[in-house]
């Protein structure tokens, strides 16, 4: 991959912190039955707060000296709007000596904001926010972005704006994967975003989506020797990676992007069924799908399968809602906390299992499983298909979960490569974020 990370965008906003609720409020429901607690703690200890709470601290040592990079060049996270890194008056000044990186990741299902402060060589995460927009609803089948979807979109976005301008956000990068990938909409969609928020949205390649999810979550890759496999099930596509461990970032020795995700893929199988034979010969159909997508990558990588089984277990890393939500289930939480499950090693067999008995279940029953709800109901089966296909592809005997991915992988760049507290260019407040926020 290209060795250049795209100019970052220049914002403005001090303000006062937040504190945001945590997790999912409300009476527990049933856990999936069948499922077991986990029998110890990750062997790499995870952060220990959620992501919406007060400052934690990335332990990790990870951000290097210099990050693989963005191949991509169009429309990369310029300061347009929001990022004016010159100010009218002369050449641009010295920030504040405690500067703030934001990333903002916008997928086919979610929209996602960070934004963290470098401490040493980690960072700490001073604000955090993420919805559900279900961007890609009825793409697949219209081959558009619909104004329902958009609008909904938007409205996470506004929010994301005024905590960028809230916060002492100095480097800012955005950017939306699938949905807007594959929409014939996606670059007016773009442009309205800019117009309407002040945010810069940079449409990024699948490629570039990979190396930004390895970067941010390849610290919670088990420890041995030979090849690994990290992938990200998304809403729109899922990325599989398949990495060498080094002293620092991971290199890369092939990747793989199908578009299948929990939304396409759900979307383009259709309704589910009212008997346990509908449901599972969708899940059959799922499953074959994705296995057929991931047939070459397959072959291409059969060597280093059969070269990293030679030197131990075979390593696997997910970072995705799918792996999450499953390990939730297999802890058996009454609601979902980042603390227990980011890294997390479960056994792949228990992963399995509990697929296949959501799998089995009415979309009814399964939103009365705890840490799934309303909003995943209809799409963890999804997951649950893509992720078996994975665990045939890369038979691993256990699964690491990681709840971190694209944001902290932006949030890495930023830092390594604009480095702070070095005089580097001014932060400036965008007229245009000023504008949309002021409007409101």
């Amino acid at each position: 991959m290209a060795e250049h990370d795209p100019p970052a965008a220049k914002v403005d906003g001090p303000g006062r912190q937040r504190r945001r609720r945590k997790g999912r409020r409300g009476k527990s429901r049933p856990s999936v039955p069948g499922t077991g607690k986990a029998k110890g703690r990750p062997q790499r200890e995870a952060p220990t707060q959620k992501a919406d709470a007060a400052p934690r601290e990335y332990n990790d040592n990870s951000v290097p000296a210099s990050v693989g990079p963005d191949e991509t060049r169009q429309g990369q996270s310029q300061p347009a709007s929001l990022h004016n890194n010159q100010s009218k008056d002369g050449p641009p000044r010295q920030g504040p000596p405690r500067q703030s990186y934001a990333a903002i990741d916008l997928g086919t299902n979610n929209c996602r904001l960070l934004i963290a402060r470098p401490s040493g060589e980690n960072f700490t995460v001073i604000d955090a926010f993420s919805r559900v927009v279900r961007l890609g609803e009825g793409l697949a089948q219209s081959g558009r972005l619909s104004d329902e979807a958009m609008d909904r979109t938007l409205a996470a976005l506004r929010v994301c704006a005024e905590k960028l301008k809230r916060r002492n956000v100095f480097l800012a990068r955005s950017v939306a994967t699938e949905a807007c990938r594959r929409a014939e909409n996606g670059p007016e969609f773009i442009e309205r975003v800019r117009r309407e928020t002040g945010i810069a949205l940079d449409i990024i390649s699948a490629r570039e989506e990979a190396r930004l999810a390895v970067l941010g979550c390849h610290v919670l890759l088990e420890d041995g020797l030979g090849p690994a496999m990290i992938f990200d099930i998304g809403g729109g596509s899922t990325e599989l990676v398949l990495i060498e461990s080094t002293g620092t970032v991971p290199r890369i020795l092939d990747w793989q992007s199908v578009p299948w995700g929990v939304v396409s893929l759900t979307e383009s199988c259709g309704p589910e069924g009212h008997t346990l034979e509908d449901r599972l010969e969708r899940y059959r159909h799922m499953h074959s799908l994705v296995a057929e997508s991931f047939s070459a990558f397959s072959k291409r990588v059969s060597p280093a399968r059969e070269n990293a089984g030679q030197d131990g277990p075979l390593r696997l890393l997910g970072t995705s809602g799918t792996v999450t939500t499953l390990a939730s289930l297999h802890l058996e939480l009454p609601q979902y906390d980042r603390r227990m499950v980011d890294g997390l090693i479960v056994p792949a067999e228990s992963m399995r299992k509990i697929s296949s008995r959501l799998s089995s279940m009415a979309v009814e029953d399964r939103r009365e499983v705890n840490c799934i709800g309303r909003e995943r109901a209809d799409l963890v089966v999804a997951g649950c298909a893509i992720l078996e296909a994975i665990l045939d592809l890369w038979p691993a005997g256990r699964l690491g979960v990681a709840d971190r991915g694209i944001r902290e992988g932006i949030l890495r760049s930023l830092i390594a490569s604009h480095g702070h507290g070095r005089g580097h260019a001014s932060r400036t407040t965008s007229a245009g974020v000023r504008r949309a926020v002021a409007s409101r």
